[in-house]
């Protein structure tokens, strides 16, 4: 998160239960996975009621959280119990002063604790989520890939996405691609690319002798917008199309019900994913066109 970051008025975040209500109607209308993010979303009160209710609603098939595992030693059960069938867990890094000054909080060994419990929970999967930079903890792709298998943990490699106000580093000088993840890799590991569909963007690799999996996001080097089948609805109620694009509508109107085209919420969803775009614009060699940060939009 960025240092300047400020937090937004409670009145304009929506609540759990107007979380709940919308992603019923998604269910409703078709939607067959949900993944909660952040932010950091086990930190709201509650939150396991929420999931319990979203779990329990027919047609839903997979519930997922992304989390910072802060939590995950003392919440991992009663994740499972809520019905949350799959924990994806940021982590960049197997270096405890690295991973302090990359999050500023001194919390490694409890993250790493948090992993260690889940993975002995019958998650449908459990996953590693890592962003990695050239020169920053490219180091790491071989240890967090070792530490992820040694628990039977996916792990998926991410390349850095240009959003929000990114001055630290040159993007064009950080950038690391997937294949050169997959080939420093396969200097270690028997890989074979899998042929199983999945529902989002991550190309996954078997590992030979191993129970878990390698993935890869690329963004930049391998586009999968024309496959994409995601969209994402911020803690203020608006639905982002595409994180490289600012087409969006604001729902919270129609889910307080205080909007003023006598559309329902149904009928916003249908018009919002008309503004879907066909693709992203991201460029290396560019300041960020979006100044949208994670934190707030959620991944």
């Amino acid at each position: 998160m960025d240092e300047d970051v400020t937090f937004l008025p409670k009145d304009h975040i929506l609540s759990l239960e107007e979380i709940v209500d919308t992603a019923r109607t998604f269910i409703r209308m078709g939607t067959k996975r949900i993944r909660i993010t952040g932010g950091e979303p086990l930190v709201r009160k509650n939150i396991l009621w929420a999931l319990e209710q979203i779990a329990s609603t027919p047609g839903l098939e997979e519930l997922t959280i992304t989390t910072n595992g802060s939590m995950l030693k003392k919440l991992g059960q009663s994740l499972y119990d809520a019905g949350v069938s799959r924990l994806n867990v940021s982590l960049d890094t197997m270096i405890e002063e690295e991973f302090n000054r990359l999050t500023r909080r001194n919390k490694f060994r409890q993250v790493v604790e948090g992993i260690e419990s889940i993975a002995a929970l019958p998650f449908n999967r459990c996953k590693i989520n890592s962003v990695i930079m050239k020169n920053q903890n490219d180091d790491q792709i071989l240890p967090l890939a070792q530490f992820a298998l040694a628990h039977n943990m996916d792990i998926s490699y991410i390349e850095e996405m240009p959003l929000g106000a990114i001055t630290a580093h040159d993007r064009a000088e950080s950038y690391m691609s997937s294949d050169d993840v997959i080939a420093l890799l396969s200097k270690h590991y028997q890989l074979s690319k899998s042929s199983a569909t999945t529902p989002g963007p991550t190309q996954y690799y078997k590992v030979n002798g191993e129970n878990g999996r390698i993935g890869v996001i690329s963004p930049h080097s391998h586009n999968f917008c024309s496959s994409c089948n995601r969209i994402r609805m911020t803690v203020e109620g608006r639905l982002l199309l595409c994180l490289g694009n600012e087409h969006s509508l604001d729902l919270k109107p129609y889910i307080r019900k205080i909007n003023q085209d006598g559309l329902t919420l149904d009928d916003a969803i249908i018009k919002a994913l008309a503004l879907k775009p066909e693709k992203h614009y991201f460029n290396l060699d560019e300041e960020p066109q979006i100044l949208r940060f994670m934190s707030a939009t959620g991944g």
